[in-house]
């Protein structure tokens, strides 16, 4: 469908500082951080961060024609944060609260240490559905809304005003996508019934694009926090099963998403997708091969990273790589690869967009057959691809030929 836009990018929306932490060898924040201690830093990068710049720009750059769609407060920081998004796409969608502050996160990534955020919500909290532009979402084939449990309009009222969102968009035609974070157990959204917002909102979302430890916590958040303490509140990526993630990913899709991924950092890239009696009701912008995108069930390893920056923003690049790949008409495993290639050039660099190459190097990049990451899936049932460099689940169709793959990945300008 010809629209003048790719992507309207909505929701949460931020003024990232993030200073350069020299690498002392400190491997724990205690060692940096402690009362009375003054720590000298670097210069600090100052960009726009959140979901609505950081999969906006990184889309931009791979060639998209992108809008925003957000709330800034009407003070120093708010027009700091629509200037430089003027550079990357239309703004018009951005809207400015009287005598409110603008949203903005201090990112504190010390080398070899997980990263810390000091975050103000500001305006987030007051984004809602007229702050839509019909208009505006008209002209767009694609319409991506982030972060929701950072924005306390969109997880009130069990999310009724995050599904009227969603229904605007799908009825000005648009195919739809969300993605999430890890909300604080102890706050207003940690609390909030996240089965039951689901249930409600993604019968509206077509592409489900959260991590696999958000989704763990939303659907089951006392089996969470019960591993969580049982590997000493350490990141569970690594111990989470496959059957697990079959599971879980079965149970988004009976809540009416089309396909979701389950996001998983070092792990790589999870995707599963249903079947294709129901791409019909998709809107404007749909899969280039249909079969291709169906029944779909793939993961795709995370490439090796010599000299790591920080991983600030890699899930919201990773989604600019995956939606760029479906708006372009690419395969779903030419998709996976352009994820994981941007989640790569995201964590070699301290910010969220500043590493991101166009989609010509990105071809490259994929084609040059990088080193990847162990996923640790050998003896569950699924089968790897040596061609493609994929993983396919036990259920899974690999119905594209190895040649037919390379093909795809033949340097064509847009």
């Amino acid at each position: 469908m010809n629209r003048s836009y790719d992507v309207m990018v909505a929701g949460h929306l931020c003024l990232d500082i993030i200073p350069l932490f020299p690498d002392t060898g400190a491997r724990q924040i205690q060692e940096i951080l402690s009362p009375g201690k003054l720590v000298n830093v670097g210069n600090a990068k100052i960009s726009t961060g959140g979901p609505v710049s950081n999969t906006g720009i990184n889309m931009k750059t791979l060639g998209n024609k992108v809008c925003f769609c957000a709330c800034v407060g009407d003070d120093v920081l708010g027009q700091l944060t629509v200037n430089l998004l003027k550079a990357s796409g239309n703004a018009e969608g951005i809207g400015a609260v009287k005598g409110a502050a603008s949203s903005y996160t201090v990112v504190l990534a010390p080398r070899g240490i997980d990263r810390i955020f000091l975050h103000n919500p500001g305006t987030n909290n007051y984004f809602g559905a007229e702050n839509l532009d019909l208009k505006l979402i008209q002209q767009c084939r694609h319409f991506h809304l982030g972060y929701p449990p950072l924005m306390a309009r969109m997880f009130a009222d069990e999310g009724k005003e995050l599904a009227k969102i969603f229904k605007i968009a799908k009825e000005a035609g648009a195919t739809t996508s969300s993605d999430m974070t890890l909300p604080d157990p102890a706050s207003p959204s940690g609390k909030a019934p996240w089965r039951k917002i689901l249930e409600n909102i993604l019968p509206y979302i077509d592409i489900y694009v959260p991590s696999i430890e958000e989704t763990f916590y939303m659907l089951y958040p006392e089996e969470f926090l019960k591993m969580k303490a049982e590997h000493h509140n350490a990141e569970l990526i690594d111990y989470i099963n496959p059957k697990q993630y079959s599971k879980l990913a079965d149970e988004i899709i009976s809540m009416g998403a089309k396909m979701t991924t389950l996001k998983s950092g070092h792990r790589g890239f999870y995707i599963k997708t249903a079947s294709k009696s129901v791409f019909k009701n998709l809107g404007a912008a749909q899969p280039g091969d249909f079969d291709n995108w169906a029944n779909r069930e793939l993961w795709a390893p995370a490439y090796q990273v010599e000299k790591f920056g920080s991983a600030t923003g890699s899930g919201d690049s990773s989604i600019a790589g995956l939606l760029t790949g479906y708006l372009n008409g690419n395969t779903i495993e030419q998709s996976l690869k352009y994820a994981t290639c941007l989640g790569y050039q995201n964590v070699c660099v301290l910010d969220a967009v500043s590493g991101i190459k166009d989609l010509k190097t990105t071809k490259e990049m994929i084609r040059s057959d990088m080193p990847m990451i162990d996923t640790h899936l050998d003896g569950n049932g699924w089968k790897y691809n040596q061609d493609l460099k994929i993983f396919s689940g036990i259920k899974d169709k690999l119905s594209l030929a190895t040649n037919e793959l390379k093909k795809s990945f033949t340097i064509v300008e847009r």
